[in-house]
């Protein structure tokens, strides 16, 4: 049986087994219907954080996909004008078994590489290969994602075919997944780190520059294999680490635009100053922040002090009150808070950590602290200088501790270091961040998983249960299962308290209005190929 695209997608959501087949997306019609567009000049927008390095594989930070994200195909990609739907960006067309452990991909013919090399499905199965299995000295941040891949097989320079050696029933989203950026098989031989400081790939632009501390910039790649794109003849993503300089420089029109996402303070003063020169869009985003414990650090690797911490935070009164300063917003568990397999607010606020009753929760958080020999605990709290929400967040979380007992320095650094330093195990308790693209927990619950299978897993922990959860549910075809299978995996992880979510965050996002063809969604992961993207000028 084959079905569309779209009841595709929805099976994957509790489980359907049914065959898949893809289908080309009409160029020729979409270039009628864009028949005012204007072609050339450089769009120039704000990147309000510098990527720690090249490499979307090892990376779970926008700043990297911001970065090189123009510069890159993927095997599959997310239709934003009909999210969250599947289309081919290398793909030409797919099947997928009733069964689901055979994914066949059929390229698009006489793709180049920047380099001049022609892609095959070569380079395909060696992309996969390092994500789900990264050689020495290389990280992959999907490697629990893409653990279930048996074997890559190669029929022809045109065909790739994955055979799964286990069900995961989203893992044709995955494979649209904007991290999986496609990589030379002949650049990762030669160095398999290659990508961290060298950009060689398929997509719309071609790299220019990056200019430290200034920035990236891209010019048009006339050899893209998507005829008649990009309609711009060039990029320039200017590092705007200030907020105040960000807004500065959208409202003054030095950038057209940041696809991040602003405040809603932020979004009132552009409005207010620029009027109808200026396009606000808001969404519900799949990102959040999380209170991360060291677990291998003292005396983090008890679970009373980790318990204690969380009980302290009120997420419902931080909700209200973070909400109309910063982005962040709802209070929620490891799913995003409204979509299908989000815990209810009334299941939610049984857990540890989203009591309602902050008095009660703050006595027993004493009484653990108390029982751990830590009622005088003083620890330094690691945070990314980002003004929105990371420092918000922090200061937050600093007012919360304090009000029962607990000093805490609060840190902050740029987004290299912040990362190097968690990444390293040298923190005691840091904001972390679990940013997605797509609500499936097949990709949500993932972070939590032992380091051993997640590297983005900063809390360091170690829990067999918690990995025997994921894989059950990753395998569970019945909603109701599913459901509950995720239900225990949150209450373990937050009864263990090795790290939990602090708030949902809100998008916003401004435009110039003359900035046309960019597309708005929950993430701020997608969409950053910039290939429609033209300028009203």
């Amino acid at each position: 049986m084959k079905i569309t695209r779209r009841t595709a997608l929805k099976g994957t959501a509790g489980a359907v087994a049914l065959g898949v087949s893809g289908f080309n997306f009409d160029f020729t019609k979409a270039y009628a219907q864009a028949a005012n567009v204007k072609r050339g000049g450089t769009l120039n927008f704000a990147i309000s954080a510098e990527a720690p390095h090249y490499d979307p594989h090892a990376s779970d930070t926008y700043a990297t996909l911001h970065f090189a994200g123009p510069f890159y195909s993927t095997l599959l990609r997310f239709n934003l004008s009909k999210f969250p739907e599947v289309e081919g960006d290398l793909a030409e067309s797919w099947t997928v078994a009733p069964d689901l452990t055979t994914y066949t991909f059929k390229l698009k013919p006489n793709v180049k590489f920047h380099s001049g090399d022609t892609l095959t499905s070569a380079d395909i199965k060696a992309t996969y290969d390092r994500l789900r299995d990264p050689p020495q000295g290389v990280v992959s941040t999907r490697k629990a994602t893409f653990s279930d891949i048996g074997t890559i097989e190669t029929p022809d320079p045109l065909t790739v075919v994955f055979k799964m050696k286990a069900v995961n029933a989203a893992m044709l989203e995955h494979f649209a997944s904007p991290w999986n950026t496609i990589y030379a098989a002949k650049d990762l031989a030669d160095n398999p780190a290659n990508p961290r400081t060298k950009i060689n790939g398929t997509g719309p632009f071609t790299f220019v520059e990056h200019v430290k501390g200034s920035h990236v910039s891209g010019k048009k790649n006339d050899n893209y294999f998507k005829k008649g794109l990009p309609y711009l003849d060039g990029w320039r993503g200017v590092f705007t680490l200030q907020a105040a300089a960000m807004l500065n420089a959208v409202q003054g029109g030095q950038v057209l635009g940041e696809f991040r996402g602003i405040s809603p303070a932020e979004r009132d003063r552009l409005v207010q100053a620029m009027g109808d020169r200026i396009r606000i869009e808001e969404s519900s985003w799949t990102l959040n922040l999380l209170v991360c414990f060291n677990v291998e650090k003292k005396p983090f690797d008890d679970v009373r002090v980790r318990q204690a911490l969380l009980l302290a935070i009120d997420r419902w009164g931080g909700s209200a009150g973070l909400s109309r300063i910063s982005t962040l917003r709802s209070v929620g568990g490891v799913v995003r808070p409204g979509s299908p397999f989000a815990t209810p607010e009334a299941e939610l606020v049984k857990l540890p950590g989203f009591s309602k009753d902050i008095k009660k929760s703050r006595e027993e958080a004493r009484a653990l602290l108390k029982a751990a020999g830590q009622e005088n605990l003083k620890f330094t709290l690691w945070n990314r200088n980002l003004a929105m929400p990371y420092t918000p967040a922090g200061i937050f979380l600093v007012d919360q501790w304090r009000q029962i007992g607990v000093t805490v320095e609060h840190k902050q650094s740029d987004t290299g270091a912040y990362l190097a330093h968690m990444n390293s195990g040298a923190h005691d308790v840091a904001i972390d961040f679990s940013n997605l693209f797509m609500d499936d927990t097949s990709l949500g619950l993932a972070k939590y998983l032992s380091l051993s299978r997640a590297p983005e897993n900063r809390s360091r922990s170690k829990d067999e249960q918690l990995d025997k959860l994921f894989d059950d549910h990753m395998r569970e075809r019945d909603v109701e299962k599913r459901k509950a299978l995720i239900r225990a995996f949150e209450k373990r992880l937050f009864e263990q308290a090795y790290q939990q979510p602090l708030l949902w965050w809100h998008r916003i996002v401004p435009t110039h209005k003359t900035l046309m063809g960019w597309k708005m969604s929950p993430s701020h992961n997608l969409g950053s190929q910039l290939e429609d993207v033209w300028l009203n000028t």
